[in-house]
């Protein structure tokens, strides 16, 4: 296996990035964070337009970077953060379709495990799991944070998928999976986070924004969307500096 001395995918300088990282899909919505969110952010890193900033939350150093669509991407920047960066803590936050009655847009979620029929772990390491766990301590501190701010949170299964699932007849992978998981909600990367992060031993998480349902036909306005996903933001950081 090639492991170069410098990241590929990441050219920020050693000692640029936090122990502390929010993970966006959007490389837009790191730059939107950092500027409404974090004290003195600096861009530190923009190739390929994954953009990466660095900044303080209520005096933490934290981090805020892109991590692009899918796991196959998700793969690449988590992989090079824990490796070349030492990063210890990492929250994606991102969106979800809802796949449970239980949910309502624009609810939070977040992920008690994430399951995916994928090959990405076998690729990856060989492994035939299907299942990732995300850190127990960083998810206690999520859900606790949550009620503390009076947010409403959903705790539960959710699934990561190869395919955008509102492009597909999600329901022929529902029927699927196995009865022990119960997803609640459908995305894109949370179980290649997950993966990664219990290879090298580091922790790492997944809130979610629900932005549509199967059982709805509830569309956001861009006010209410900001909105939710500017509570996400808020749960992340406040729980990640704890």
């Amino acid at each position: 296996m090639f492991i170069g001395e410098n990241p590929i995918h990441i050219n920020a300088e050693k000692g640029s990035i936090a122990e502390l990282v929010l993970m966006p899909g959007d490389p837009l919505r790191a730059k939107y964070i950092a500027e409404n969110f974090l004290e003195d952010a600096k861009e530190i890193c923009n190739l390929r337009n994954m953009l990466g900033f660095t900044g303080f939350y209520k005096g933490i150093r934290v981090s805020v970077i892109g991590s692009g669509m899918g796991m196959p991407s998700m793969g690449i920047y988590s992989w090079e953060l824990y490796h070349y960066f030492n990063v210890k803590k990492i929250i994606r936050i991102g969106t979800c379709g809802v796949v449970s009655r239980e949910v309502n847009v624009p609810d939070l979620i977040l992920a008690s495990r994430a399951y995916s029929e994928s090959n990405f772990a076998y690729t990856f390491d060989d492994s035939n799991e299907h299942i990732a766990y995300p850190s127990e301590d960083l998810n206690n501190k999520i859900e606790k944070t949550a009620k503390e701010l009076g947010y409403k949170l959903h705790v539960g299964d959710v699934t990561t998928m190869d395919v955008f699932g509102p492009y597909i007849d999600y329901d022929r992978v529902l029927n699927r999976i196995p009865s022990d998981v119960q997803p609640i909600g459908e995305e894109m990367e949370a179980f290649g986070l997950l993966h990664i992060a219990k290879h090298f031993n580091r922790e790492a998480s997944c809130i979610l924004t629900a932005v549509d349902s199967k059982y709805s036909d509830v569309v956001l306005s861009g006010e209410d969307r900001e909105k939710s996903l500017n509570d996400m933001i808020t749960l992340a950081l406040e729980a990640i500096i704890k």
